[in-house]
């Protein structure tokens, strides 16, 4: 058998070995979007919790108390951004997409930005455009992951002395869409959002008696505005986990494709270069037989 018969059935058997390893990625990934994506249907029940509590909270108050963004002029302050990254490969352009939606955002506030990055490379990148990163934080690995993350995140930023007057925290993160593995999109957190007050404020008490909140209800509205803000930093995290999987999944996906128009090259070529081994082998045997019979006839 020729050199390149064996070379081909090697290059074969390499081609298959990475493609058993490129299956068991793709069966990850696909595994893990599910985790990711369940876990924020999981906080629906809770988020309605939060909602029905600053209702009842925020019913009472004048329409004026409700807009606090509009008592200071937009520069006043600094700016704070979280921006969710990832740190393992085979995701494209995931981070790219990501901090250049960010930077176009936030380069247009005419203020000062602090900015708490998760994820090495999406600080490296912030970093590199001049951003000054005031944290930088591990991409969470899994589910359970995640809520410790989110506590270390709303503790640094409601301490950061940047924050202390009136905070303007921002999170910025890629979000699973279908067809287009994910797209970059932006969430104020703070100030509340009057168009989000708005819709809280005109749901209704799911009975017929509206609650009361005991001792006046400040304590109580702002933990509430705090499980607020964990569940939208909750939710901003494991979304962008979901689309950091989904580009994986394509990535893997085109591998395999891929892999598989190697194969059927590899294979055809092999089956050829066999044949042609087995043909030469034939031609020498029925050579050697003839100059055989040639010399027993003379």
């Amino acid at each position: 058998m020729s050199d390149s018969v064996a070379t081909l059935r090697h290059q074969i058997g390499s081609a298959t070995d990475l493609q058993a390893v490129v299956r068991t990625m793709r069966a990850l990934a696909a595994s893990s979007i599910s985790q990711y994506e369940q876990s924020v249907l999981a906080l629906a029940d809770y988020r309605r919790a939060v909602s029905l509590g600053l209702w009842a909270c925020l019913r009472t108050l004048a329409p004026a108390s409700l807009t606090p963004e509009q008592s200071k002029p937009a520069s006043a302050g600094a700016v704070g951004a979280i921006v969710f990254g990832s740190d393992q490969g085979l995701v494209g352009q995931f981070n790219e997409v990501i901090v250049d939606h960010a930077l176009k955002t936030l380069l247009a506030m005419p203020a000062k930005r602090e900015v708490w990055a998760v994820g090495e490379r999406v600080r490296a990148r912030l970093a590199s455009a001049g951003v000054s990163v005031a944290g930088t934080y591990a991409v969470p690995a899994s589910v359970e992951a995640i809520a410790p993350l989110v506590d270390r995140l709303q503790l640094d930023t409601e301490t950061h002395p940047s924050q202390a007057a009136q905070p303007r925290i921002y999170v910025f993160y890629n979000q699973p869409r279908p067809g287009a593995l994910f797209q970059p999109v932006e969430q104020r957190l703070l100030p509340l959002d009057a168009q989000w007050l708005a819709g809280l404020l005109a749901q209704r008490w799911p009975t017929p008696n509206p609650p009361e909140v005991i001792g006046g209800g400040t304590a109580t509205m702002r933990a509430l505005i705090r499980e607020h803000l964990f569940i939208s930093l909750f939710s901003a995290c494991a979304e962008s986990l979901a689309s950091e999987n989904a580009s994986r999944l394509a990535a893997m996906e085109r591998a395999d494709k891929n892999i598989d128009e190697l194969l059927a090259s590899l294979r055809g070529r092999f089956h050829s270069e066999r044949q042609s081994a087995i043909d030469e082998e034939l031609f020498d045997v029925m050579a050697g037989y003839e100059a055989l019979s040639e010399d027993d006839i003379g």
